[in-house]
């Protein structure tokens, strides 16, 4: 048997990203996970070196409200002693602890000068988060998950849905979704919570992400299965 490799075997379109997800959104071809027993929030990076575009130039914005969405739901879910967990990225002055992942540019706004301490590393001023029972990890590759103690703090918990937020969707917030599904997680994207540097970077992997890995959501969905979790 042989195969004619002159045919095109992948789709293309002259359609744009954002107008593929809302294609896919509107006719989804799988079933949804749902939310489960017992949800938690995880806020990937919310911090100024990718939140504040006024200070850096690594920063981006999507949803002009994605900060005030994520203290909603985060809000919201800590009023249900429902877990809320936060990550942000930093690293040794001398970038050692980055791995390969931190050879790769030496630019004035590359991972090398995301140091402990910096400005960088902090959260956006404006959320609204409770360091008395709120979880905050630092980390320094893609994943929440990867070498931080987040799974075995959801574990402990007895989570089994992960509402992911934060940046960027095609960088840590999908690698986030796929390690939560890895891990056994529901795992839920509210579209408004996450924001990336371009569109098609962050539709594209909006579609991918609804396709195999998580629910994407409006993030008025998220408040209601909050709501609906007795306490």
């Amino acid at each position: 048997m042989t195969h004619d490799l002159s045919q095109p075997t992948m789709v293309t379109s002259d359609k744009t990203a954002r107008q593929i997800f809302e294609e896919v959104r509107a006719n989804p071809a799988r079933a949804r996970f749902g939310f489960g027993d017992k949800l938690a929030i995880v806020n990937v990076d919310p911090q100024k070196a990718y939140t504040r575009p006024d200070l850096f130039k690594t920063a981006y914005i999507t949803d002009p409200r994605q900060m005030e969405h994520i203290n909603a739901i985060s809000k919201a879910a800590r009023s249900k002693g429902l877990p809320v967990i936060w990550t942000h990225v930093a690293y040794m002055d001398n970038a050692a602890d980055a791995g390969v992942w931190g050879t790769r540019t030496d630019t004035p706004d590359s991972l090398q000068n995301i140091k402990y301490g910096s400005e960088r590393t902090e959260f956006d001023d404006r959320l609204e988060i409770d360091e008395a029972v709120d979880a905050v990890y630092t980390k320094r590759m893609p994943s929440a998950f990867f070498e931080t103690p987040l799974n075995s703090f959801l574990t402990w918990h007895k989570v089994d849905t992960v509402v992911v937020t934060g940046g960027s969707t095609s960088g840590c917030v999908r690698a986030t979704a796929v390690d939560a599904l890895s891990h056994g997680y529901r795992t839920i994207v509210p579209e408004e919570c996450v924001a990336d540097k371009h569109e098609s970077y962050h539709f594209a992997n909006l579609t991918d992400l609804l396709i195999k890995y998580a629910d994407v959501v409006p993030v008025a969905e998220v408040h209601d299965a909050i709501a609906g979790y007795a306490g």
